[in-house]
Protein backbone atom coordinates (compact mmCIF):
# COMPACT_ATOMS: atom_id res chain seq x y z
CA UNK A 1 0.00 0.00 0.00
CA UNK A 2 2.98 2.32 -0.53
CA UNK A 3 1.43 3.85 -3.65
CA UNK A 4 -2.21 4.38 -2.80
CA UNK A 5 -4.82 3.49 -5.39
CA UNK A 6 -8.43 4.44 -4.79
CA UNK A 7 -11.17 2.88 -6.90
CA UNK A 8 -14.92 3.26 -6.76
CA UNK A 9 -18.23 1.78 -7.78
CA UNK A 10 -19.16 3.36 -11.09
CA UNK A 11 -22.93 3.12 -10.58
CA UNK A 12 -22.60 5.46 -7.59
CA UNK A 13 -22.17 8.28 -10.09
CA UNK A 14 -25.69 7.87 -11.39
CA UNK A 15 -26.80 9.41 -8.07
CA UNK A 16 -28.88 12.58 -8.29
CA UNK A 17 -28.55 12.69 -12.09
CA UNK A 18 -30.42 15.96 -12.67
CA UNK A 19 -27.74 17.81 -10.67
CA UNK A 20 -25.14 16.72 -13.22
CA UNK A 21 -27.23 16.33 -16.38
CA UNK A 22 -30.31 18.62 -16.17
CA UNK A 23 -31.55 17.58 -19.61
CA UNK A 24 -30.96 13.84 -19.16
CA UNK A 25 -33.83 11.47 -19.86
CA UNK A 26 -33.15 7.93 -18.79
CA UNK A 27 -29.98 6.58 -17.24
CA UNK A 28 -26.51 8.10 -17.73
CA UNK A 29 -24.10 6.22 -19.94
CA UNK A 30 -20.95 4.52 -18.71
CA UNK A 31 -18.80 7.36 -20.07
CA UNK A 32 -21.05 9.99 -18.51
CA UNK A 33 -20.68 8.31 -15.11
CA UNK A 34 -16.92 7.90 -15.62
CA UNK A 35 -16.58 11.57 -16.58
CA UNK A 36 -18.37 12.54 -13.39
CA UNK A 37 -16.18 10.18 -11.33
CA UNK A 38 -13.09 11.81 -12.83
CA UNK A 39 -14.01 14.98 -10.93
CA UNK A 40 -13.22 13.22 -7.63
CA UNK A 41 -10.01 14.59 -6.15
CA UNK A 42 -7.69 11.66 -5.42
CA UNK A 43 -9.56 8.95 -7.32
CA UNK A 44 -7.24 6.81 -9.45
CA UNK A 45 -9.32 3.86 -10.69
CA UNK A 46 -12.73 2.54 -11.59
CA UNK A 47 -14.14 -0.97 -11.42
CA UNK A 48 -16.52 -1.99 -14.19
CA UNK A 49 -19.33 -4.51 -14.05
CA UNK A 50 -19.43 -7.13 -16.78
CA UNK A 51 -21.39 -7.29 -19.00
CA UNK A 52 -23.38 -4.25 -17.80
CA UNK A 53 -20.72 -1.62 -18.43
CA UNK A 54 -18.97 -3.17 -21.42
CA UNK A 55 -21.24 -3.08 -24.45
CA UNK A 56 -18.48 -2.30 -26.96
CA UNK A 57 -14.73 -2.89 -27.39
CA UNK A 58 -13.21 -2.96 -23.87
CA UNK A 59 -9.85 -1.68 -25.16
CA UNK A 60 -11.56 1.41 -26.59
CA UNK A 61 -13.47 1.92 -23.35
CA UNK A 62 -10.21 1.64 -21.39
CA UNK A 63 -8.60 4.32 -23.58
CA UNK A 64 -11.59 6.61 -23.10
CA UNK A 65 -11.43 6.17 -19.33
CA UNK A 66 -7.66 6.67 -19.47
CA UNK A 67 -8.22 9.98 -21.28
CA UNK A 68 -10.23 11.06 -18.22
CA UNK A 69 -7.16 10.44 -16.03
CA UNK A 70 -8.43 7.17 -14.52
CA UNK A 71 -7.36 3.53 -14.83
CA UNK A 72 -9.43 0.34 -14.69
CA UNK A 73 -8.70 -1.55 -11.47
CA UNK A 74 -10.73 -4.61 -12.36
CA UNK A 75 -13.96 -6.08 -13.65
CA UNK A 76 -16.76 -7.59 -11.57
CA UNK A 77 -19.12 -10.24 -12.93
CA UNK A 78 -22.87 -9.75 -12.84
CA UNK A 79 -25.24 -12.62 -13.66
CA UNK A 80 -28.44 -10.84 -14.68
CA UNK A 81 -28.52 -11.40 -18.44
CA UNK A 82 -30.50 -14.63 -18.20
CA UNK A 83 -33.53 -14.82 -15.85
CA UNK A 84 -32.62 -18.48 -15.26
CA UNK A 85 -29.56 -17.32 -13.30
CA UNK A 86 -31.92 -16.38 -10.45
CA UNK A 87 -31.77 -19.95 -9.16
CA UNK A 88 -28.06 -20.29 -9.77
CA UNK A 89 -25.26 -19.36 -12.12
CA UNK A 90 -22.48 -21.91 -11.56
CA UNK A 91 -24.89 -24.02 -9.45
CA UNK A 92 -27.94 -23.95 -11.72
CA UNK A 93 -29.69 -27.34 -11.99
CA UNK A 94 -29.68 -27.00 -15.80
CA UNK A 95 -26.23 -27.84 -17.24
CA UNK A 96 -26.88 -25.53 -20.21
CA UNK A 97 -27.42 -22.58 -17.85
CA UNK A 98 -24.29 -23.47 -15.87
CA UNK A 99 -22.35 -23.55 -19.14
CA UNK A 100 -23.76 -20.14 -20.10
CA UNK A 101 -22.66 -18.63 -16.76
CA UNK A 102 -19.15 -20.10 -17.04
CA UNK A 103 -18.76 -18.99 -20.65
CA UNK A 104 -20.03 -15.49 -19.77
CA UNK A 105 -17.39 -15.31 -17.04
CA UNK A 106 -14.67 -16.34 -19.48
CA UNK A 107 -15.79 -13.59 -21.86
CA UNK A 108 -15.64 -11.18 -18.93
CA UNK A 109 -12.08 -12.26 -18.15
CA UNK A 110 -11.11 -11.74 -21.80
CA UNK A 111 -12.71 -8.29 -21.72
CA UNK A 112 -10.90 -7.37 -18.52
CA UNK A 113 -7.59 -8.39 -20.04
CA UNK A 114 -8.35 -6.43 -23.22
CA UNK A 115 -9.01 -3.40 -21.00
CA UNK A 116 -5.59 -3.83 -19.40
CA UNK A 117 -6.74 -5.31 -16.09
CA UNK A 118 -5.64 -8.50 -14.37
CA UNK A 119 -8.45 -8.75 -11.81
CA UNK A 120 -11.88 -10.33 -12.10
CA UNK A 121 -14.13 -10.28 -9.03
CA UNK A 122 -16.85 -12.91 -8.90
CA UNK A 123 -19.77 -12.35 -6.56
CA UNK A 124 -21.87 -15.50 -6.83
CA UNK A 125 -24.94 -14.10 -5.12
CA UNK A 126 -27.32 -16.26 -7.15
CA UNK A 127 -25.58 -19.44 -6.05
CA UNK A 128 -27.33 -20.66 -2.94
CA UNK A 129 -30.74 -21.82 -1.74
CA UNK A 130 -33.89 -20.54 -0.05
CA UNK A 131 -35.69 -23.60 1.35
CA UNK A 132 -34.97 -26.82 3.16
CA UNK A 133 -35.09 -29.75 0.71
CA UNK A 134 -34.46 -27.40 -2.22
CA UNK A 135 -31.04 -28.73 -3.21
CA UNK A 136 -28.56 -31.53 -2.78
CA UNK A 137 -25.75 -29.74 -0.96
CA UNK A 138 -22.95 -32.03 -2.18
CA UNK A 139 -24.06 -31.49 -5.78
CA UNK A 140 -24.43 -27.74 -5.30
CA UNK A 141 -20.94 -27.47 -3.82
CA UNK A 142 -19.38 -29.58 -6.57
CA UNK A 143 -20.95 -27.47 -9.31
CA UNK A 144 -19.60 -24.33 -7.63
CA UNK A 145 -16.08 -25.72 -7.28
CA UNK A 146 -16.04 -27.01 -10.87
CA UNK A 147 -17.25 -23.68 -12.23
CA UNK A 148 -14.73 -21.61 -10.29
CA UNK A 149 -11.89 -23.93 -11.25
CA UNK A 150 -12.79 -23.71 -14.94
CA UNK A 151 -12.83 -19.91 -14.98
CA UNK A 152 -9.52 -19.81 -13.08
CA UNK A 153 -7.97 -22.13 -15.68
CA UNK A 154 -9.21 -19.92 -18.53
CA UNK A 155 -6.46 -17.32 -17.98
CA UNK A 156 -3.91 -18.18 -15.28
CA UNK A 157 -2.47 -14.62 -15.48
CA UNK A 158 -5.79 -13.09 -14.42
CA UNK A 159 -6.51 -13.02 -10.68
CA UNK A 160 -9.96 -14.36 -9.81
CA UNK A 161 -11.31 -12.99 -6.55
CA UNK A 162 -14.34 -14.35 -4.69
CA UNK A 163 -16.44 -11.71 -2.94
CA UNK A 164 -18.45 -13.50 -0.28
CA UNK A 165 -21.74 -12.34 1.20
CA UNK A 166 -24.10 -14.05 3.69
CA UNK A 167 -27.26 -13.70 1.60
CA UNK A 168 -29.14 -11.55 -0.92
CA UNK A 169 -30.52 -12.23 -3.39
CA UNK A 170 -30.66 -15.86 -2.13
CA UNK A 171 -31.72 -16.52 1.46
CA UNK A 172 -28.50 -18.51 1.97
CA UNK A 173 -25.41 -17.96 -0.14
CA UNK A 174 -23.28 -20.99 -0.82
CA UNK A 175 -20.21 -19.00 0.25
CA UNK A 176 -21.52 -16.79 3.03
CA UNK A 177 -18.37 -16.17 5.08
CA UNK A 178 -14.61 -16.23 5.25
CA UNK A 179 -14.18 -19.84 6.40
CA UNK A 180 -16.50 -21.35 3.79
CA UNK A 181 -14.84 -19.31 1.06
CA UNK A 182 -11.42 -20.54 2.16
CA UNK A 183 -12.71 -24.12 2.05
CA UNK A 184 -13.85 -23.53 -1.53
CA UNK A 185 -10.47 -22.06 -2.47
CA UNK A 186 -8.75 -25.11 -0.98
CA UNK A 187 -11.01 -27.39 -3.07
CA UNK A 188 -10.47 -25.40 -6.27
CA UNK A 189 -6.69 -25.38 -5.73
CA UNK A 190 -5.72 -22.74 -8.30
CA UNK A 191 -2.89 -20.23 -7.71
CA UNK A 192 -4.72 -17.27 -9.27
CA UNK A 193 -7.69 -17.52 -6.88
CA UNK A 194 -8.21 -15.31 -3.83
CA UNK A 195 -10.73 -13.26 -1.85
CA UNK A 196 -12.29 -9.81 -1.97
CA UNK A 197 -13.21 -8.52 1.47
CA UNK A 198 -16.30 -6.31 1.47
CA UNK A 199 -16.46 -4.56 4.85
CA UNK A 200 -20.27 -4.54 5.16
CA UNK A 201 -20.53 -8.17 4.04
CA UNK A 202 -17.96 -9.17 6.67
CA UNK A 203 -19.87 -7.30 9.38
CA UNK A 204 -23.16 -9.01 8.72
CA UNK A 205 -21.44 -12.35 8.41
CA UNK A 206 -20.73 -11.66 12.12
CA UNK A 207 -16.98 -11.49 11.53
CA UNK A 208 -14.25 -9.15 12.75
CA UNK A 209 -12.81 -7.64 9.51
CA UNK A 210 -9.13 -7.69 10.54
CA UNK A 211 -9.40 -11.32 11.70
CA UNK A 212 -11.00 -12.32 8.39
CA UNK A 213 -8.18 -10.53 6.53
CA UNK A 214 -5.54 -12.31 8.62
CA UNK A 215 -7.08 -15.74 7.93
CA UNK A 216 -7.27 -15.04 4.21
CA UNK A 217 -3.64 -13.88 4.14
CA UNK A 218 -2.66 -17.08 5.96
CA UNK A 219 -4.56 -19.54 3.74
CA UNK A 220 -5.00 -17.63 0.46
CA UNK A 221 -4.63 -14.01 -0.72
CA UNK A 222 -6.59 -10.81 -0.24
CA UNK A 223 -7.04 -9.66 -3.84
CA UNK A 224 -9.54 -6.87 -3.20
CA UNK A 225 -10.71 -4.64 -0.36
CA UNK A 226 -14.14 -3.00 -0.57
CA UNK A 227 -14.57 -0.34 2.09
CA UNK A 228 -17.96 0.92 3.21
CA UNK A 229 -19.86 0.63 6.49
CA UNK A 230 -23.17 -0.46 7.95
CA UNK A 231 -25.05 -1.68 11.00
CA UNK A 232 -24.19 -5.37 10.48
CA UNK A 233 -27.74 -6.35 9.51
CA UNK A 234 -27.56 -5.93 5.73
CA UNK A 235 -25.41 -4.45 2.97
CA UNK A 236 -25.97 -0.80 3.92
CA UNK A 237 -23.19 0.69 1.75
CA UNK A 238 -22.61 3.63 4.10
CA UNK A 239 -19.57 5.87 3.98
CA UNK A 240 -16.24 4.60 5.29
CA UNK A 241 -15.90 4.84 9.07
CA UNK A 242 -19.47 6.05 9.57
CA UNK A 243 -20.23 3.32 12.14
CA UNK A 244 -17.22 1.04 12.70
CA UNK A 245 -14.26 3.41 12.79
CA UNK A 246 -11.95 1.29 14.95
CA UNK A 247 -12.67 -1.89 13.02
CA UNK A 248 -11.87 -0.09 9.75
CA UNK A 249 -8.56 1.19 11.12
CA UNK A 250 -7.69 -2.27 12.42
CA UNK A 251 -8.46 -3.76 8.99
CA UNK A 252 -6.23 -1.20 7.27
CA UNK A 253 -3.46 -2.00 9.74
CA UNK A 254 -3.87 -5.74 9.13
CA UNK A 255 -3.83 -5.63 5.33
CA UNK A 256 -0.81 -3.33 5.38
CA UNK A 257 0.95 -5.74 7.74
CA UNK A 258 0.11 -8.64 5.41
CA UNK A 259 1.42 -6.82 2.33
CA UNK A 260 -1.77 -5.92 0.46
CA UNK A 261 -0.85 -3.61 -2.43
CA UNK A 262 -4.12 -3.43 -4.37
CA UNK A 263 -6.66 -0.65 -4.62
CA UNK A 264 -8.96 0.49 -1.86
CA UNK A 265 -12.36 0.32 -3.52
CA UNK A 266 -15.37 2.22 -2.23
CA UNK A 267 -18.47 0.04 -2.49
CA UNK A 268 -20.83 2.66 -1.12
CA UNK A 269 -24.35 3.59 -2.19
CA UNK A 270 -24.78 7.38 -2.43
CA UNK A 271 -27.32 6.71 -5.18
CA UNK A 272 -29.69 5.05 -2.70
CA UNK A 273 -30.58 8.37 -1.08
CA UNK A 274 -29.45 10.88 -3.70
CA UNK A 275 -26.19 12.01 -2.12
CA UNK A 276 -23.61 13.97 -4.12
CA UNK A 277 -21.39 11.08 -5.31
CA UNK A 278 -18.34 13.25 -6.04
CA UNK A 279 -18.32 14.78 -2.57
CA UNK A 280 -19.12 11.42 -0.96
CA UNK A 281 -16.20 9.71 -2.71
CA UNK A 282 -13.81 12.56 -1.85
CA UNK A 283 -14.74 12.29 1.83
CA UNK A 284 -14.17 8.51 1.71
CA UNK A 285 -10.68 9.08 0.29
CA UNK A 286 -9.88 11.70 2.92
CA UNK A 287 -11.17 9.40 5.66
CA UNK A 288 -8.96 6.50 4.55
CA UNK A 289 -5.92 8.76 4.32
CA UNK A 290 -6.56 10.00 7.88
CA UNK A 291 -7.05 6.42 9.06
CA UNK A 292 -3.75 5.37 7.48
CA UNK A 293 -2.07 8.23 9.33
CA UNK A 294 -3.50 6.76 12.54
CA UNK A 295 -2.17 3.34 11.48
CA UNK A 296 1.29 4.90 11.07
CA UNK A 297 1.10 6.34 14.57
CA UNK A 298 -0.08 3.06 16.02
CA UNK A 299 2.76 1.15 14.38
CA UNK A 300 5.29 3.58 15.83
CA UNK A 301 3.91 3.28 19.36
CA UNK A 302 5.52 0.45 21.32
CA UNK A 303 2.79 0.69 23.93
CA UNK A 304 0.27 -0.79 21.49
CA UNK A 305 2.47 -3.69 20.39
CA UNK A 306 3.17 -4.47 24.04
CA UNK A 307 -0.51 -4.36 24.94
CA UNK A 308 -1.36 -6.65 22.00
CA UNK A 309 1.37 -9.10 23.03
CA UNK A 310 -0.22 -9.24 26.51
CA UNK A 311 -3.78 -9.26 25.06
CA UNK A 312 -4.35 -6.27 27.34
CA UNK A 313 -7.53 -4.82 25.85
CA UNK A 314 -7.76 -1.86 28.25
CA UNK A 315 -4.24 -0.61 27.56
CA UNK A 316 -4.68 -1.15 23.82
CA UNK A 317 -7.91 0.86 23.83
CA UNK A 318 -6.21 3.63 25.78
CA UNK A 319 -3.49 3.93 23.14
CA UNK A 320 -5.89 3.73 20.20
CA UNK A 321 -8.28 6.31 21.64
CA UNK A 322 -5.39 8.65 22.48
CA UNK A 323 -3.92 8.45 19.00
CA UNK A 324 -7.33 8.79 17.35
CA UNK A 325 -8.81 11.53 19.52
CA UNK A 326 -5.85 13.24 21.16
Amino acid sequence: MTQLKFATRLNSFASKPTAEWPELSGKPTVLQMATRAAKVDGLTDLDLNYPDHVADDPAVLARQIGDLGLAINGFAMRYYTNPAFKIGAFTNPDPAVRREAIDLTKKGIDAARAAGSKLMTIWLGQDGFDYAFQADYHTLWQHEIDGIREVCMHDPDCAISIEYKPNEPRSYSLMPDCATTLLAIKDVDMPNLGVTLDFAHVLYADEQPAFAAALIARYSRVLGVHLNDGYAKRDDGLMVGAVHTQQTIELLRQIRKDGYDGAIYFDTFPDMTGLDPVHECEVNIQTVKRMLTVVDRLEQDNRLSGAIDRQDAVSAQAVVQELMLG
